[in-house]
């Protein structure tokens, strides 16, 4: 029987594993830079669209929430102002969570056949690349079923974050680190899609596929969500995510992740 320090050392493993993921789709950037800067273009035009929606929610924040507690105007100080400072950061976790989920859907809605080519050039430099003939449009309705499907599974989350941000002295701190962590699933459930949709690979498959290496997957996408939370950085994470969640996909189905094709 496996000790428990053995498998929690096995995990901590599988989780620098998965970060040294994000570390190889960096490395594209010296391979392929031509091509990885291709992928950059998109996510620096709605990286800029989002900081800018950014900076208005911050200098709103303070009218946000005191529309959200108008029943909290009759407290005593201080806990009125305790109540509202953790109703703002509950606010900021709440937004920063759809903000990194709909920034990469976004990004990668309108740069597909950048990211595309990437996603076939990984393929082709590991070898036995699937031929994917998905004409456009029904690459657009694949890309739309997956959207509202990681769509449906964000909406509660999100609700449950901003519930637990509402919680006194630990909600703040427990929903900023539950929502790296869940931020992170649905990262590596989205950029794994150009590799499990070339196979025939359905959105249940893939949760299932992604979740028997739950580890490795955690760490590949809770780091690639900390990178997308920096305007500079995520511009240049974006591509290589998608490489990284390539390798994570075909480590998750068995097949060959050591270059076998010249850059």
């Amino acid at each position: 029987m496996t000790s428990p320090a053995v498998s929690r050392e096995s995990v901590v493993r599988e989780f620098f594993a998965g970060v040294r993921l994000i570390g190889r789709g960096f490395g594209m950037w010296t391979d392929s830079p031509k091509l990885m800067l291709l992928g950059a273009i998109p996510a620096l035009v709605v990286g800029l669209l989002y900081l800018a929606a950014v900076v208005v929610l911050v200098l709103a924040l303070d009218s946000i929430v005191l529309w959200a507690t108008p029943f909290a105007e009759g407290w005593d100080e201080p806990w009125l102002t305790i109540f509202r400072i953790f109703v703002g950061l509950a606010v900021l976790v709440l937004a920063t969570f759809l903000l990194v989920r709909t920034y990469t859907g976004l990004t990668l809605a309108i740069g597909d056949p950048f990211y595309e080519r990437i996603w076939r050039d990984i393929e082709a430099r590991l070898g036995d690349a699937p031929a994917d003939e998905t004409t456009f449009w029904a690459g657009v309705g694949r890309g739309l079923r997956s959207f509202l499907s990681l769509t449906a599974i964000s909406v509660p989350l999100g609700l449950l974050l901003f519930a637990l941000g509402l919680v006194p002295v630990v909600g703040a701190p427990l929903s900023i680190v539950l929502g790296a962590v869940l931020g992170g699933h649905v990262l590596s459930l989205e950029l794994s899609g150009y590799a499990m949709d070339a196979r025939g690979i359905r959105f249940r498959e893939r949760r299932r596929l992604l979740r028997q290496r739950r580890a490795r997957t955690l760490g590949f996408g809770m780091v690639t969500y900390l990178m997308f939370l920096v305007p500079i950085l995520s511009v240049v994470a974006m591509p290589a995510a998608v490489v990284g969640a390539t390798i994570l996909a075909r480590e998750s189905l068995g097949e060959n992740t050591t270059p076998v094709a010249p850059a």
